[in-house]
């Protein structure tokens, strides 16, 4: 238990002394927040309980204030004030203080982990970047924050399952096949013609188309990166192989082909 916690407890059975003694009347009091006080002359922690308290216990805060001080004799307290219109400012002993800090170094790393609970499951999906093309830097800064929520909700005790989820299915996968089948004509010669962005109305503008030339698809990839998978495949594989096949089976081995060099590329990123 941290600082924090035992003095909130304190606080809750000071709370509990006074209205046993008759000091405070029975009732349904505020939940117990501490501060910080922004100056260190005002002490290690602050409440502002009694003020919060004063419609319950129908007292003016500052009395019942100086009530729960009287019932609290801890060994880690130093000494409480009453500050204020009712503020409590509590003194811890430095010996308590010391303790922690010696606590802190000797857990190290595990300071603050909380045990496992084991039904509080949670997976976490990050990065995830489609297959089709290199990571980037924004990759790379969503890899950072999913990396470091995974650390977090683990040292909170969480059961947590970190995932890059390969999302290799769908219209990206053979958009990228017809891409590499394009890049692969224009690597025998082909002219390739990019078709400009479309009006505001959606409709594409007129854009010239020299004969003979091809028109890459509207929804290809147009990165350097496919010009690249193309050449290796048609390297390995061989021009003559490829042209022999049928186109449905030629996009096919791109399909294929082409994923599994992505795949290399993402994981060796």
């Amino acid at each position: 238990m941290d600082m924090k916690e035992i003095l909130k407890s304190g606080i809750e059975q000071a709370l509990q002394d006074t209205i046993n003694s008759g000091g405070l009347p029975a009732g349904e009091y505020p939940e117990i927040v501490l501060e910080v006080p922004p100056q260190k002359e005002f002490g290690d922690f602050s409440t502002n309980i009694a003020m919060q308290s004063a419609r319950v216990a129908r007292q003016n805060p500052r009395a019942i204030a100086e009530a729960l001080i009287s019932h609290m004799n801890f060994d880690w307290l130093e000494r409480a004030e009453v500050a204020g219109a009712g503020f409590i400012n509590f003194f811890l002993k430095s010996d308590m203080v010391y303790d922690t800090l010696k606590a802190i170094l000797n857990a190290g790393d595990q300071y603050g982990v909380q045990p496992l609970r084991a039904r509080d499951t949670i997976q976490v999906e990050y990065v995830s970047a489609n297959p089709t093309g290199p990571l980037h830097v924004g990759h790379g800064r969503g890899a950072a924050y999913g990396s470091a929520l995974v650390n977090l909700l683990r040292a909170a005790g969480y059961n947590v399952q970190s995932e890059y989820y390969i999302n290799d299915a769908g219209n990206q996968i053979d958009n990228m096949a017809i891409s590499i089948e394009y890049r692969f004509q224009e690597l025998q010669g082909a002219t390739l013609v990019f078709p400009p962005k479309r009006n505001e109305d959606g409709s594409m503008p007129e854009f010239d188309i020299p004969e003979g030339a091809l028109v890459f698809p509207e929804n290809g990839y147009r990165g350097p990166d496919i010009i690249e998978t193309a050449k290796a495949i048609a390297e390995r594989e061989g021009f003559d192989k490829l042209n022999a096949m049928n186109e449905a089976d030629r996009l096919a081995l791109f399909k294929e082909e082409g994923l599994k060099e992505k795949l290399a590329r993402l994981e060796e990123t």
